[in-house]
């Protein structure tokens, strides 16, 4: 049977089977007032029962999709109770301190997320992203299947949402802003992304509208929150992409806990599958700790630790691109000389502290230092040839370029190196008075860069060297007439840039819910402030600053129908971080002004019941207008800045993602997104920006065999109309609005699950440790489609035409994994 009648069998034979029984876990750590381990507690629901370990340690299945009682009995303490509403196969963390004086009591509904809700926040299951196949696996895996998020490349773990850029998105783990390296120019130089998916608790994702809290980015808000283990772990994943591992750590009296996990990482499988030929031989890899210390009842300390390499060798061999039409068909042959060697080492370190001085007043300090050092060298010869194709059947140079119509040369030379240096230290309040909430804090930023930009590109066409456009030169009517002029590089960019960029923000806001007769409602309001300014060698600017308001509105009608209404938005601005402030030539401009935009957003949120099982419709209408823009162009992931804020821009659209369990027990979703922006740069007229994707379809569904639920399919499929293609070097983007093919892409994969939570292992047996075993096979690009990044630029000497050349990314890849959790 073929790959694509399995997928489509797995996909519909369990549509419409009836639900089964399913169970949750819960555990955690039972503390007295004195914040000891309580021992020998009794812990009972629905008729099942257990006691606390010596370290007060427990653990308990409980019905799932029910609301549960957990009830805690000690002989010398209060009982305490939990009700708890649960999804199949969750593991929820409870610690209750139980009292001699006091009965604690209390709900916790974690399937539906009031107050995440109201605020427009969506929550991804940390259980999802280690199981979605993907040829990039992880937390971005998972967003490019949101509607509004839009990525093009899956060889990339950016992503741009709602017509903003790669540079637009606020990434936080642990409350801590996390970076990535600068000078990654193609998606496949990247290799892990920050966040370590086996260290992960919590995902929370915010498309626009979000509160004052979150920081100075015009797009999206990731808020990553890593685990704090109760007991002794591990889990091994291994792939022909690489391996990782993580361990869990706790100390014998419970104050000290560890969660450390260690990725390595080798793309060669995938890039190997593009059709330029190469010796490639990457190295990714990295070690993350996270370090928990309950030092008192009232006051935690944790570190963040990250040691990240990433090596990136690129050795070129030939190229044959075949284009054009079926009466006309074309192609491209290249031949390469040299090579590429980049180096990225980024070493990050944070500190967080919690003083929780009162039951109603909540103090944090944040400390982070972020080093990067990068290096991008390479010096590659291409030697190409544009020509027509033999498409004559039989022929012995069928599908070969049977007659030139252009030769030429292209050599690339760069010597790039920085070293950034970027420290923070944030304050953070949090006071609850009645049934309000105040919140604040006060940041400041100082990032040094070091900046060496030594690039530069030679154009030779069929013997003559090309000059670039923006410079004049004599005329070159080679060869009827001699030319006189200088030889000089098609493009040229020498520049060191030393500079130091101070910040300071802050930002308060208040939060209240409330009523309107019978319905629920919810405010939120703030302001945030940014201050900074730009020094360096022979570069010195004025202070500048911005504020920027922000506000949301939740009603909760009360109908038999679970829904939510949302109106939100406010300024946003986005002060020019380094990359924004050096244009094209690599100068840096320190003037540069903050982007700015208003948001507005308009959602519902329902919640209802199809075939018994738990479904959620989210439908959002959102709209930016956007001044102040500083317009830039994309080439695969490098993005190159104006640094002139001379445009202004809107996004319009309409996202929806239905969500719910298609299947018994687990989660799947569909999503749609509508999406227009255009920028007008210097009054010439509106254009499509480089991030303008139309439509947006995206599909993530699980299933199991109802017969052998021990194997199960999981699919990610992304459909995406075509991005604008981009332009030569030094066109008129206004005159180059072409748009690349349409971005259809499907990864499946099939799991044997051996062991699960549900296994009973004998006491004998080698993997009575063992928690979790499972074996599959990934897929990647199903049905092996042509997907295009970017075009490369072919002059025809004879015609002075230029081609565009589609950049094909990867084609259909075959992976085996394994995964282990004890």
């Amino acid at each position: 049977m073929s790959a694509t009648k399995i997928v489509f069998t797995f996909f519909f034979c369990c549509i419409g089977i009836a639900s089964f029984a399913q169970t949750a876990h819960v555990k955690g750590i039972i503390l007295d007032k004195n914040n000891q381990p309580v021992e020998s507690v009794n812990i009972s629901c629905s008729g099942k029962g257990t006691q606390s370990d010596v370290n007060g340690f427990y653990e308990i299945s409980v019905p799932a999709n029910t609301t549960s009682t957990i009830i805690f009995t000690h002989i010398s303490l209060k009982k305490t109770t939990v009700r708890v509403t649960l999804k199949p196969n969750e593991s929820f963390e409870f610690n209750p301190v139980m009292s001699d004086r006091e009965e604690q009591m209390g709900e916790v509904i974690v399937t539906s997320k009031n107050r995440k809700r109201v605020q427009g926040i969506m929550i991804i299951e940390p259980e999802i992203l280690r199981k979605i196949p993907g040829a990039n696996a992880g937390i971005e895996n998972i967003l490019k299947t949101l509607p509004g998020v839009n990525s093009n490349n899956e060889l990339s773990t950016q992503y741009a949402v709602r017509g903003g850029n790669y540079d637009e998105n606020l990434v936080y783990v642990n409350e801590i802003e996390v970076y990535r390296p600068f000078l990654i120019r193609s998606g496949q130089q990247e290799g892990l992304s920050f966040t370590n998916i086996d260290l992960v608790q919590n995902i929370d994702f915010s498309a626009g509208g979000f509160q004052a809290k979150f920081g100075d980015k015009l797009s999206s808000v990731l808020d990553i929150t890593y685990r704090k283990p109760t007991q002794f772990g591990a889990s091994i994943e291994a792939s022909f992409l690489g391996g990782n591992v993580s361990v869990d750590a706790v100390s014998k009296n419970k104050k000290w806990s560890a969660i450390t996990g260690v990725r390595y990482r080798n793309n060669s499988l995938l890039v190997k599958s593009q059709e330029t030929q190469t010796n490639y031989t990457p190295t990714f890899a990295d070690v993350q700790t996270n370090i928990n210390f309950q030092a008192s009842e009232k006051w935690q300390w944790s570190f963040l630790g990250n040691i990240s390499q990433n090596k990136y060798q690129y050795q070129p061999l030939s190229r044959q691109t075949n284009f054009g039409t079926i009466d006309n068909p074309m192609a491209l042959s290249v031949y390469y000389e040299g090579q590429e060697k980049d180096k990225y080492d980024t070493y990050f370190g944070a500190i967080k502290t919690t003083f929780k001085a009162t039951d109603s007043f909540t103090l944090k300090f944040i400390g982070s230092v972020f080093h990067t050092l990068e290096q991008e060298y390479f010096d590659i010869l291409a030697q190409y040839r544009l020509g027509e194709v033999d498409s004559n059947i039989g022929s012995e140079t069928y599908g070969e370029v049977a007659f030139s119509r252009g030769i030429g040369s292209q050599l690339n030379h760069a010597r790039n190196d920085l070293d950034a240096l970027i420290i923070n230290t944030e304050v953070k309040g949090f006071h609850d008075w009645k049934k309000n909430q105040f919140e604040w804090g006060i940041k400041y930023t100082r990032e040094s860069i070091r900046d060496r930009i030594v690039e530069w590109e030679v154009i030779d066409s069929a013997g003559f060297s090309i000059n670039p456009p923006i410079l004049i030169l004599p005329k070159n009517d080679q060869p009827y007439s001699p030319y006189t002029g200088p030889l000089v590089p098609y493009q040229n960019v020498r520049v060191t840039n030393f500079n130091v960029i101070n910040r300071l923000s802050g930002y308060a806001q208040w939060s209240l819910k409330s009523t309107i007769g019978s319905s629920e409602v919810w405010y939120n309001a703030g302001i945030r402030m940014h201050n900074w300014e730009v020094s360096g060698d022979a570069v010195n600017s004025k202070a500048q600053i911005t504020f920027s308001p922000r506000a949301q509105f939740a009603l909760k009608p009360n109908w038999e129908k679970d829904m939510v209404f949302r109106l939100s938005g406010g300024l946003y601005h986005q002060p020019p971080f380094y990359r924004e402030l050096r244009a094209a030539d690599g100068a840096v401009q320190p003037e540069t002004k903050a982007q700015q935009s208003v948001h507005l957003v308009l959602s519902n949120d329902y919640n209802f019941k199809l075939w018994n099982r738990p479904f959620k419709l989210v439908s959002e209408l959102y709209y930016k207008s956007m001044t102040d823009v500083n317009t830039y162009t994309i080439d695969n992931v490098r993005i190159r800045y104006a640094a002139t804020n001379d445009a202004k821009a809107y996004a319009q659209g309409l996202d929806l993602r239905l969500n719910g369990e298609f299947v018994p027990g687990t989660e799947s979703w569909i999503s749609f997104g509508y999406l227009k922006t255009e920028e007008n740069s210097a009054n010439k007229g509106y254009i499509a920006r480089p991030t303008d994707q139309r439509l947006k379809f995206g599909l993530l569904f699980q299933d199991y065999m109802p017969n052998i639920p021990s194997i199960k399919l999981y699919l990610n499929l992304v459909y995406n109309t075509g991005l604008p293609g981009g332009s030569p070097s030094y066109a008129n983007p206004y005159l180059y609005q072409n748009r690349l093919n349409d971005y259809r892409r499907a990864d499946v994969g099939f799991s044997k699950v051996f062991i699960d939570n549900s296994t009973k292992m004998s006491e004998r047996s080698w993997f009575k440790n063992c928690k979790e075993l499972a074996i599959g096979l990934e897929i990647f690009n199903l049905f092996d489609n042509q997907n295009a990044i970017t075009n490369t630029w072919v002059r025809d000497v004879y015609s002075k035409n230029q081609y565009a050349i589609p950049n094909y990314m990867t084609t259909r890849v075959f992976n085996i994994k394994l995964n282990a959790r004890l």
